[in-house]
């Protein structure tokens, strides 16, 4: 079946991060196939992964960092991004909270998750957009 199941969605904050860095639909995809394909940078348990998205024109080792809520074959939701060079870790007490969203946001329904995209809380990401 592959990933045609498969949905992302970013967070309002995320959202605004990839305009201002201008971190593409595709970008985000191609981090999420990766995983699919479990190439995950770091594995942050409880649903929250670590995953480097590539700078514009730039390799992905000079890129970002981003905090992934994800559901292998089913959802992932971009929470938190940063340049790799400022921050090389996210701290304990970040990681918690992040487990925390991962565990009640991977379990809204279809509905719940389409009213907070009405609410401007999450916008989902088309494949080619």
């Amino acid at each position: 079946m592959g990933a045609s199941g498969l949905k992302i969605f970013k967070n309002a904050w995320f959202g605004r991060f990839a305009r201002k860095e201008n971190i593409s639909a595709r970008v985000l995809w191609d981090a999420v196939d990766r995983a699919e394909k479990g190439l995950v940078d770091a594995d942050l348990g409880g649903g929250v992964i670590k995953q480097r998205i590539a700078r514009p024109g730039e390799s992905k080792s000079k890129g970002y960092r981003s905090i992934v809520l994800y559901r292998k074959g089913d959802k992932a939701f971009f929470v938190y991004g940063f340049p790799k060079s400022d921050l090389g870790n996210i701290r304990d007490d970040e990681q918690e909270q992040f487990k925390k969203a991962a565990k009640s946001i991977l379990a809204l329904s279809d509905e719940q998750i389409r009213q907070l995209i009405e609410n401007g809380q999450f916008e989902e990401v088309k494949k080619d957009g």
